[in-house]
This record gives structure tokens, sequence and C-alpha cells, in this order.
């Protein structure tokens, strides 16, 4: 099961907690030594800024795939994100040059974080708070060569990860900060096929986390089907666990066309043009009660279009900011904003919390 960890920023002594969660998922990942302390550095910095700027925040510290999927095996990541209801960065370019910082921190910055990372990226908004994504992989920092990479490029920089033509990404957030969240996401290819996995395991903790696990181990067998069959097939995967909610969204890049199906509370929001529409799940256990005929939805993908999946640990009025992936943002950054924008004190979360996201790769990204 894969291990997700939650460090509440509130005082100096959480920062040390999430540099020890940085050492701890490098270590899950297979960083070696030297970018095991770049993305120590980055946790440390990112959670230092939390205290120093919005009076604290929350740490995520995860494992993910790229964001971009190559053709062959891929190398996973270590991604930290910091989420805070701060009062926003004023001069986000200001801050992202080298060296600006003050006395309190490590004198790193957020431009040294975008440096030693292989992808960074930074939302802030007025009033609104910010969030910054950082990813690191295994290999030479992309900064050793004396230049950093573009966003979302492949390590070292050179960009093998744009061949998809369509990006995902997510952040999971473990209900009362347990060692592993009953929510799990994924996504694969399937040659013209990019299909986004989102599972809801029932109830919360290790055996919630072993169902939507084996659904994700499942989907590397059955990525290549439509997802209404896919859910078919789960529903053998998950017998004998507690079962799970189930999403499955699949983008064709030939077609130009999504397909998405369903089963228990996972939401979905696709973006189409202005406005936000919801694909509906039927209602169900996957892995309990053995599906019929399930709704597929066809829908036109385009260079415009954001879909977002997300557990019921969202509240249920929740709906995206109308600046949701605009402009063209790390999906990984559209869901920690999401996260950010949809929990306050007044709503308190009750369940794992997990979004994926997923978008089409702009032909014109550096």
């Amino acid at each position: 099961m894969p291990r997700v960890w939650e460090v509440p920023v509130r005082d100096s002594t959480r920062v040390r907690d999430a540099r020890v969660a940085a050492e701890e998922a490098a270590a899950v990942a297979g960083l070696d030594e030297r970018r095991t302390a770049a993305a120590a550095l980055v946790a440390t910095e990112l959670a230092t800024n939390l205290l120093k700027y919005a009076e604290g925040g929350t740490m995520l510290i995860d494992v993910v795939d790229p964001p971009v999927l190559p053709e062959g095996p891929a190398a996973r990541s270590v991604q930290i994100a910091a989420l805070d209801h701060g009062p926003g960065i004023p001069d986000v370019p200001a801050a992202l040059r080298d060296g600006y910082t003050t006395t309190r921190s490590l004198g790193a910055g957020l431009g040294t974080c975008r440096r030693l990372a292989d992808d960074f990226a930074l939302h802030s908004a007025p009033g609104r708070g910010t969030v910054a994504v950082a990813r690191l992989t295994r290999g030479p920092a992309p900064g050793a060569a004396g230049r950093s990479p573009g966003p979302h490029a492949g390590p070292g920089g050179n960009g093998e990860w744009r061949a998809a033509g369509v990006r995902a990404g997510g952040v999971n957030v473990p209900y009362a900060s347990a060692t592993h969240s009953g929510d799990a996401w994924a996504w694969h290819r399937s040659g013209d096929r990019c299909t986004l996995l989102l599972a809801d395991g029932l109830g919360h903790g290790t055996q919630a986390a072993r169902a939507s696990t084996a659904a994700v181990e499942a989907l590397r067998q059955w990525a290549h089907l439509p997802p209404g069959e896919i859910l078919g097939r789960l529903h053998e995967a998950l017998t004998g666990t507690r079962g799970a909610a189930v999403a499955v969204a699949q983008v064709d890049t030939r077609t130009e066309r999504l397909r998405f199906s369903g089963i228990g509370n996972v939401g979905a929001r696709l973006r189409e043009g202005d406005r936000w529409r919801a694909l509906l799940s039927r209602p169900g256990i996957v892995g309990v009660h053995r599906p019929g005929r399930v709704r597929e939805d066809d829908l036109p993908w385009t260079g415009d279009s954001l879909l977002i999946l997300h557990t019921d640990g969202l509240p249920s009025r929740w709906s995206p900011a109308p600046d949701a992936g605009r402009p063209p943002a790390d999906p990984a950054v559209t869901a920690a904003v999401t996260v950010r924008d949809a929990s306050s004190s007044a709503l308190p979360v009750r369940d794992d919390t997990a979004v994926a996201v997923l978008a089409p790769d702009p032909p014109d990204r550096p």
C-alpha cells in the first residue's frame, strides 16, 4: 500500500517533520543521496515559508508517477505540496528568484526549490493563499548542467515525457493524518489511450487502503479496455476486499474523445468551455456488488478541457473555482488548490480526500 505523509505545519517543530517525511518518501522512490538531500531541502524551505508568510499550512508528501507518461518504464517522483490560506504572494516573479528570502529561512528560497526540482509550480491568489508543488525524480539534479528544465520535462530537462499529449496529477490527504489513505489514484497509457482511475476504499484506514490499492494495481492490466469494461474487471480484482467506489476516465488522443464511467460516490467535473459539467456515476461498490451494464459517457476532449475527479472527502457542495487550471497549470497544483479551497475549519473532513486531474498537454508548452 502506498504511504502518504501529511504534516500540518503550525509551529517550527513541524518543519523537521516535513524534512523527515521527504527523506522517507525519497527512500521509497529510490532517490540517491544527492536527490534525497535536495528533497529534504525543498520540503524544509516550503514548510518554513508556510510559517513565515501564512502563519501555517499543510505539507502533503507522496510518491507519484510522472505528470506526462513516457512510452517506457518511468522513474517515480517524490511530490511535495505546500498548501496555505494565507494572504498570497504579492510579487510571484520576485519570490521565484534565487536568494529571495528573509533571515528566518535557510537562504534557499522558492527559486532554489524550483531549480532543485524536476518540476515546480506555484499558484497564489490574494486573499486565498498559495499552493506550491515540487517533484524530484531519480537522477542528477536538473540544475547540474547549469540550467533549469522546462516545466514537466523529464529528468535532465530533455522533454521526453511530452509525447503523451495528456497530463495528470493529484494529491491525497489521509484522514486524521493517518499513515495510509483509503483513497488512491493512478494513470496508465495504452497506445493512444490515457486512462485515469480514482478509487475510494470503503471507510478509511488500512483495509480501505488495501481495496483502493488493489484497484490501482489491476488497472495496469486492463488500461487498454474502455472504462465500463475496466470497472467490470476491477470488480473481480477487489472481491475479498472491503470494496471501493471507483471512477475511470479515458482520453483517446487520436480521436480527441473522453470516455467516463463510475460506480459509487467518486465525483467528476468536466470543464466544457466556460461551464462545468458533472459526470454521473451509478450507485454501488466495486468488489461487493457485481456491476451490470455500466453507463459510459462519451464526450469531446479539446485543448481547453479539464477533468477533476474527487472522493467524498470534499464537501458535497464543492464547485471548481473560475480559474481552475488556468493558465495551463500543473494538474497536481490544480488538485491541491481544489483541496485547499474546499476545506475550512467550518467544514471538518471526516474521510480521506483525494483529487486527481486530467488536462491536455499544450503542444507549445516550453
